[in-house]
């Protein structure tokens, strides 16, 4: 019999929002208000659109816009977190398709360097639909790969903290690599690259 499930600290943006429904585990299914949620993910958010668009002008107008769409359709969204970064992604994806020939005013051109733009637009995609991946796994899975892969932890460490058996611990991770390898490749992004 495996161990008990564990519940592992929330990280900053994780906050409340503990699970995949939104809400802490051992609570009642109350969602966050949107305040609540602005408050944990508004950061990481600008963060993840950051690293889509590169201009934190834009990165802040796409998250804002995000909320405001959220307000709109909040009845409707089982999973508000998830939601939130899959209408960042698709924003800024969109922003970078509509904006591709745009010159910031400082004079640096964003496509000087190694990287054409369709290389960088992969990229930068390929790196947004993991973020999304991750934001829709469940948060002990997110702490899996967090030990893992984060914070450099060894299966032990990791067994401890959880209190999982090091096998298991080692299972979980295969599969959870695994499901999100055919979960990009899915989304048509494949390689060694991005």
């Amino acid at each position: 019999m495996d161990s008990p499930a564990f519940q592992p600290a929330p990280t900053p943006a994780e906050g409340v929002l503990s699970d995949s429904r939104g809400t802490a585990p051992g609570r009642a299914a109350t969602r966050p208000s949107i305040a609540e949620l602005f408050a944990v993910e508004e950061s990481p958010l600008l963060s993840f659109a950051l690293g889509l668009v590169g201009r934190r002008s834009v990165a802040e107008e796409l998250v804002q816009d995000a909320f405001l769409r959220l307000h709109q359709s909040w009845r409707e969204v089982e999973n508000p977190r998830a939601w939130l970064y899959r209408s960042v992604r698709n924003l800024a994806l969109n922003h970078v398709r509509d904006h591709r020939r745009e010159q910031p005013l400082d004079g640096v051109d964003p496509t000087d360097g190694d990287e054409l733009p369709a290389e960088d637009m992969a990229r930068r995609e390929a790196v947004g639909t993991v973020q999304l991946l991750m934001a829709e796994l469940a948060p002990e899975d997110r702490a899996l790969l967090r030990f893992k892969y984060h914070e450099g932890s060894s299966y032990q460490q990791i067994s401890q903290r959880t209190g999982l058996s090091v096998g298991h611990v080692g299972y979980k991770l295969h599969h959870l690599l695994k499901g999100l390898a055919d979960a990009l490749r899915h989304a048509g992004i494949e390689g060694s690259q991005g």
